[in-house]
């Protein structure tokens, strides 16, 4: 027998958040395994701030919705939260950093924009980004790569700049997730070093009630390298949350 789309009675869309220099590619590998009917994927390309970002999702989106973000994205779901958590009918964080960025950061941040306007995205994404993006033993996965680098090219180096400014000026949202009641996942990978197990750690403190997952043999891009474990544990939080 058929299974119905998840969500398919439910008037509270999927809507995914992605991270820097990503786009629905992000998300295609997890969505074509969770068979959800209502599902929303935004890039975080028109603003260089989080209240900015925040505001004009809310702005579209509808009265209630379910929210997961990856990375960048999770830093702007939680100002979502911030502004409107009434709306948001569960949360998913998936490699975040909860904290404020140190302020020492932000000219080495935009120093590595120039760079990458000098070297061309790739050249600069491949020698500084892509040894810390994946798990050790996925280093060599070549279809991986050429994800995340066209990705990052179509993404383009005015988004880049962006979103550097929005990492820049993030807030650290904790203090809210203890009222907040709905269904919550958290996921990391074991070998993240952008978004390390501690600031999961940090994140499962704020929200006892959450479900906290560590992926074992992932770094910090878990949808494209654990899809199917990823859309199983999505899976199980859609469904919490139409119990």
């Amino acid at each position: 027998m058929k299974t119905a789309p998840l969500l398919e009675n439910h008037n509270a869309p999927l809507v995914l958040l992605s991270g820097t220099l990503c786009n629905d590619r992000l998300w295609q590998p997890v969505t074509e395994q969770l068979n959800v009917s209502h599902v929303r994927c935004y890039s975080l390309n028109n603003a260089d701030s989080a209240h900015a970002l925040a505001s004009e999702l809310l702005g579209v989106l509808p009265l209630r919705f379910c929210l997961a973000g990856f990375s960048l994205g999770g830093i702007v779901a939680l100002h979502m939260l911030a502004l409107a958590p009434e709306r948001i009918a569960k949360l998913a964080l998936l490699s975040v950093n909860p904290f404020r960025d140190a302020p020492d950061n932000a000219e080495r941040r935009r120093a590595a924009v120039r760079e990458a306007a000098n070297q061309g995205m790739t050249r600069w994404l491949t020698d500084t980004l892509w040894p810390r993006y994946v798990a050790p033993h996925r280093l060599n996965d070549t279809l991986l790569y050429r994800t995340v680098v066209q990705m990052a090219e179509e993404s383009g180096l005015e988004t880049l700049a962006r979103q550097t400014e929005v990492a820049i000026s993030r807030e650290d949202h904790r203090q809210l997730l203890a009222s907040f009641a709905a269904p919550t996942l958290i996921l990391n990978g074991a070998h993240d070093v952008i978004c390390t197990p501690q600031h999961h750690l940090a994140i499962a403190k704020a929200v006892p009630h959450a479900r906290w997952i560590t992926l074992p043999e992932c770094g910090h891009f878990l949808p494209l390298e654990a899809p199917q474990q990823v859309a199983n544990f999505m899976r199980n939080w859609i469904q919490e949350s139409q119990s």
